[in-house]
């Protein structure tokens, strides 16, 4: 028998319109011989015309089959095997084929290893944005009981809870439509293969997802201030250009072939022109202080309260840039811009309460923002939040700080987030020093940002939002008391 072998073995299922579970019950199926080879599995060898002849059929996919001993075996339904195909023939290629099966046992357990866990995968998703509620619920709501004691003002009842919990329910329920309205519209991510980190989304997700969740965190927060605080409307305003720049970015990234939106030099030009326009109203606008004067920044003692004249509008304008683009780098994995935003603005909300509570009402709205936004963000995200959303959100913390001079707790709260950047900084300049010394460019980290250098060392992207989330949370809780104390 001449034997003509495959380059790669194929699998086959066979098909009879009564079911089966011996060879007996198939009639005048015969098999031709038993083979049993040395060092082999065993191979049964059936006929594929006598199989098509009495209504059975071949294709190729897994097979049924049970193996007992080298004398017999079984058919059944749940079993698994390996099929090898050889087409052997003693009279050229126009006679009948034979199929050899390579019959392979396998456990009901290693069978089950195989299902995807998906309960495991659940968990981890919804663990962490619970534990993120929780810690944001118990904090909130501490902060209430005690808000008339920070002001010495009587305020009304749940006071930064209400418009957290009212922007994330609306945040949360515009996701379900316009989510799916995104995706329709085709406005994908490009993704973008930068050094060896793959990422474990799907390959094309939505964008653009601060077009819903920054919209209604404003207008959450200037309904609330009964439209009359000219604090909010300031920040509202620098939120939504940042909002407007980002999404010009996004949709010229969509638009062109190589996935380039804004220049660098373009981007931080803009950035630096709508800081600087914030500063100088700033100056002009009647903003409310308790201290009686402007352009002051609020430090712990024994510092104190630091008059900075002229160089508070410089301050204003270097904050406004670097937090967009803060923000924008630590955007990177599911979960991880939105949540660390939201501590920080839950943080900026209690630190600027004694000088400002109509700003309190703006940080704890786009706080409740962002955890609305991060249910559809979370680990296996179903939308990003794109340019759109991370320079939104920079910018209003920034606002919130240049409002109030609360500078200060807004870098300790944005720590992680520091730490993001300056990975950069750090890789940048030590590999163009070594490669100006030694004439060969050495790194610090296997790549950057921070977080992708803790892909590449092992850690799974839910154990790093959670580390993240861990840190923020003290760092948030610091910043709320500095800023308590400070004021």
């Amino acid at each position: 028998m001449r034997s003509l072998p495959f380059s790669s073995p194929s699998s086959y299922r066979f098909h009879h319109p009564i079911p089966f579970r011996s060879l007996e019950s198939i009639p005048l199926l015969s098999v031709t011989r038993l083979r049993v080879e040395s060092g082999s599995s065993s191979c049964f060898k059936f006929c594929a015309a006598s199989l098509k002849r009495h209504g059975c059929s071949m294709r190729h996919s897994s097979v049924s089959v049970k193996a007992f001993d080298d004398d017999s075996f079984d058919f059944y339904s749940g079993d698994i095997f390996a099929a090898s195909y050889l087409l052997s023939s003693s009279e050229g290629e126009e006679s009948d084929g034979d199929y050899a099966l390579n019959v392979v046992t396998e456990t009901t357990s290693q069978r089950l290893s195989k299902f995807p866990r998906g309960r495991k995968k659940h968990r981890i998703r919804y663990g962490i944005n619970l534990g993120l509620l929780a810690f944001l619920l118990v904090l909130l709501l501490f902060v209430d009981s005690f808000a008339w004691k920070i002001v010495r003002l009587p305020l009304p009842p749940y006071f930064l809870s209400m418009p957290f919990f009212t922007s994330a329910a609306l945040v949360t329920l515009a996701g379900y439509i316009f989510v799916p309205l995104l995706d329709r519209l085709k406005v994908h991510e490009p993704i973008r293969t930068l050094g060896p980190v793959s990422h474990n989304r799907r390959p094309t997700i939505p964008t653009m997802g601060g077009l819903f969740f920054v919209p209604i965190g404003v207008v959450v927060a200037i309904a609330m201030t009964k439209f009359s605080s000219i604090e909010v409307a300031g920040a509202a305003a620098a939120t939504v250009v940042f909002a407007a720049i980002g999404l010009v970015d996004d949709s010229l990234s969509l638009c062109s072939d190589n996935n380039n939106g804004l220049s660098a030099k373009i981007q931080l030009l803009l950035e630096a022109a709508v800081g600087t326009c914030f500063a100088f109203w700033l100056e002009t606008a009647s903003i409310s202080s308790p201290y009686g004067m402007k352009m002051l920044v609020p430090l712990p003692s024994p510092l104190g309260l630091v008059c900075l004249g002229k160089l508070y509008l410089l301050l204003t304008s270097f904050y406004f840039v670097s937090m967009v683009n803060l923000v924008k780098a630590t955007d990177g994995l599911d979960g991880l811009a939105g949540g660390i935003a939201a501590l920080a603005f839950v943080a900026m909300a209690i630190a600027v309460l004694p000088i400002c509570s109509d700003l309190s009402i703006f940080g704890a709205s786009m706080a409740g923002a962002c955890f609305g936004f991060l249910l559809h963000n979370r680990y296996r995200a179903s939308v990003s939040m794109g340019n759109t959303g991370s320079l939104a959100l920079g910018g209003a913390l920034a606002a919130m700080a240049a409002c109030s001079g609360m500078f200060f707790p807004l870098f300790i709260s944005s720590g992680v987030s520091v730490l993001e950047a300056s990975s950069v900084i750090i890789q940048v300049a030590y590999y163009s020093a070594t490669k100006r010394l030694k004439g060969k460019g050495r790194r610090v980290f296997k790549t950057v940002p921070f977080h992708h250098h803790l892909r590449l060392t092992g850690l799974k992207e839910p154990m790093i939002v959670t580390m993240a989330y861990v840190v923020s949370s003290l760092l948030s809780l610091s910043a709320a008391y500095v800023g308590l104390i400070s004021a």
